[in-house]
C-alpha cells in the first residue's frame, strides 16, 4: 500500500494539510491529520477525494476525515457538500452501502465495579437477546405494509410497538425520523432483504459493547450528558443491514444511466450520481431516507433487548438502572443543511461517508437537551481500543462542515487480518487484558483484529488539533459481543 505523497500538501493550519485544484478539480482537497497521521494515509483513498473534488455543485473543499481509508467511490472519511443551485448532485459511493451505519451510547447509574463480578453472565444473556452474525435474522417479524411503515416512521415505529421509550426519541439525530422518506421508491428486493433483518446487529465492525468510563476532559459537558468517571455504559454500532445495501445497489445502476441523460462526467464509476433536482436524484434521497429510518429502528430494538438483558442479570428494572439513552448518531448518510460558504449561508446537501455529524452548540439539528453543548458526537474505537465522546466546534462549522472521524480507520483489509492472526488467538490475547469477548465467528474476531485498525488515540488527537471537535469523555471496553 503506498502512503500520502507530503509534497502534494501544504499545511494550512494546524492539522489541516491542503491539496490544490488541479486538472479536473472544482476545489481542492483537505485533510484533518496530525503530521503522523497524515503521513500514514493511503494514497488510495487520497486519489478518492481528489476525484470527489471534481463533482458538479461541490462547495468549498473535498474532505478527508483522519480516520479516512480505501472505500466505494468517496474514501470512508470522506466529506463532500453540494449545493442544488449550481447544479450540484446527489451520489450513492458518497452515503455507503451500509445507509445510516451509527452508533448508540445508552448511560447506566451502575459503576463499571458493580457489573464486573457479572460480566460474563451479562454478555452471554446480551449475545442471546441481541440477534447477531452474518445475514443474521431478527425477531421481529414484519409483513411488507409493515416494513413500509418502518421505513417511513424509522424509531418512532419501534416505540409504538414495544421497543424502548419515547424519550429515546429526543436523544436521536433527526428524532430517529427523516422526514423525506417514500417507500415506493424502494424495490422489492430491498424489502425482501429488510424484512427477515430488522432488530439485528449484523457483522463485521458492528458490536454491542459495555464500556467503563475511564476519563472525563469536561466535567461540565460530561455531567450534561449524563457521564461520570468509572460509570458503566453501554456502546452499540450497527446499520440498515440488507435492505440499506440493496437501496444503494438498486440507485448505483439508476445513478450510471442518469449520468448519460444529464451529461455527468466522472473519473470513477463508483461516483455515479444525479442531479439533486433530478427525479432520479430526488428517489435515491428518499429512499436513502427509508435506508436512514430502518437503522433508527434497527437499533433502537435492540437497545430494548439490551435494556432487557441487564434486568435479568442484575434483578433491576431498567429505569431504576436509568438506561436512558445519551444519543443516537449516523456516519452513513446524505442530509440537507444551512453551511455559510465563502461569507453567504446555503442550504447544501452534506455527504458524509464514514464521518460524524458534530453540530455545535445553538445551531437547531441539537436536540433542546443538548442545545447549550452541542449534540454528543460519538466515536467507537475498534474491539480492545478506547471510544470518545466528542463535541462539534465553531471551527468545524466553518473547516468541515460540522464533520469528525467515525472511528478508527482500517489500515488493514479484512482477508489481511484474517492472514495475520486467527479468531482463538485474537479472543485470547484480549480476553488477557481483562475483557471479555464474544462473537457469532472466530473469523469475525479475526477480521476485526485491533491491529487492523489506525491508532484511535492520534486519530482524536487529529480532531483536537485541527480544532473541528473537542472530546469530552474517554470510554475502555469492559464486554465486547462482535456479530
Amino acid at each position: 500500500m503506498s502512503h500520502v505523497k507530503k509534497s502534494n500538501f501544504k499545511q494550512i493550519k494546524k492539522g489541516i494539510w491542503e491539496s490544490p485544484k488541479k486538472g479536473n478539480m472544482r476545489v481542492p482537497l483537505r485533510i484533518f491529520a496530525t503530521e503522523k497521521l497524515f503521513g500514514e494515509i493511503e494514497e488510495g483513498a487520497v486519489e478518492q477525494q481528489k476525484n470527489v473534488a471534481t463533482l458538479p455543485g461541490i462547495q468549498s473543499a473535498s474532505l478527508g476525515m483522519p480516520d479516512m481509508h480505501w472505500g466505494y467511490g468517496f474514501s470512508i472519511g470522506g466529506v463532500a457538500a453540494f449545493d442544488e443551485k449550481e447544479n450540484g448532485i446527489v451520489s450513492p459511493g458518497g452515503v455507503g452501502f451500509d445507509i445510516n451505519c451509527g452508533v448508540r451510547l445508552i448511560r447506566t447509574n451502575l459503576k463499571s465495579s458493580e457489573l464486573k463480578p457479572k460480566m460474563k453472565e451479562l454478555l452471554d444473556k446480551l449475545f442471546e437477546l441481541v440477534p447477531a452474525g452474518v445475514g443474521g435474522k431478527g425477531k421481529i417479524r414484519l409483513s411488507r405494509d409493515e416494513l413500509g411503515e418502518m421505513f417511513g416512521k424509522g424509531a418512532e415505529y419501534a416505540v409504538a410497538r414495544g421497543y424502548g421509550w419515547k424519550q429515546d426519541l429526543k436523544c436521536t439525530e433527526e428524532n430517529g425520523k427523516m422526514e423525506n422518506s417514500d417507500s415506493a421508491k424502494v424495490s422489492d428486493k430491498a424489502f425482501t432483504r429488510g424484512m427477515p433483518q430488522a432488530g439485528t446487529l449484523g457483522s463485521g465492525n458492528h458490536f454491542v459493547e459495555v464500556q467503563r468510563v475511564e476519563e472525563i476532559f469536561d466535567e461540565e459537558t460530561a455531567e450534561k450528558f449524563g457521564l461520570f468517571k468509572g460509570q458503566a455504559v453501554v456502546m452499540l454500532h450497527s446499520g440498515s443491514r440488507g435492505a440499506g445495501h440493496q437501496i444503494a445497489t438498486d440507485y448505483i445502476s439508476v445513478m450510471l444511466k442518469a449520468m448519460e441523460k444529464y451529461k455527468i462526467s466522472v473519473p470513477d464509476k463508483q461516483l455515479a450520481c444525479a442531479p439533486i433536482s433530478s427525479e432520479e436524484g430526488q428517489d435515491y434521497i428518499k429512499a436513502m431516507n427509508c435506508g436512514t429510518n430502518y437503522a433508527f429502528a434497527n437499533r433502537q430494538a435492540m437497545t430494548h433487548w439490551i435494556r432487557e438483558g441487564f434486568e435479568r442479570v442484575l434483578g433491576r428494572k431498567a429505569e431504576d438502572m436509568e438506561m436512558s439513552v445519551v444519543y443516537d448518531i449516523c456516519h452513513n448518510v446524505a442530509k440537507f443543511e444551512k453551511h455559510t460558504v465563502d461569507g453567504k449561508e446555503k442550504e447544501v446537501l452534506v455527504h458524509r461517508k464514514g464521518a460524524t455529524r458534530a453540530m455545535p452548540a445553538g445551531r437547531k439539528e441539537n436536540p433542546d437537551l443538548y442545545i447549550t453543548t452541542g449534540h454528543p458526537a460519538l466515536i467507537p474505537g475498534s474491539m480492545g481500543t478506547p471510544s470518545y465522546v466528542l463535541v462539534g466546534t465553531e471551527t468545524g462549522l466553518k473547516e468541515s462542515f460540522a464533520s469528525v472521524c467515525h472511528g478508527a480507520g482500517r489500515v488493514m483489509s479484512r482477508h489481511a487480518a484474517m492472514k495475520l492472526k486467527r479468531g482463538e488467538q485474537v479472543k485470547k490475547e484480549l480476553e488477557a487484558k481483562g475483557e471479555v469477548i464474544k462473537g457469532a465467528s472466530y473469523a469475525g474476531l479475526a477480521e476485526e483484529m485491533p491491529e487492523a485498525y489506525k491508532d484511535i488515540d492520534e486519530v482524536i488527537k487529529s480532531v483536537e488539533l485541527s480544532g473541528i471537535g473537542r472530546k469530552i469523555t474517554k470510554h475502555v471496553p469492559l464486554a465486547v459481543m462482535k456479530g
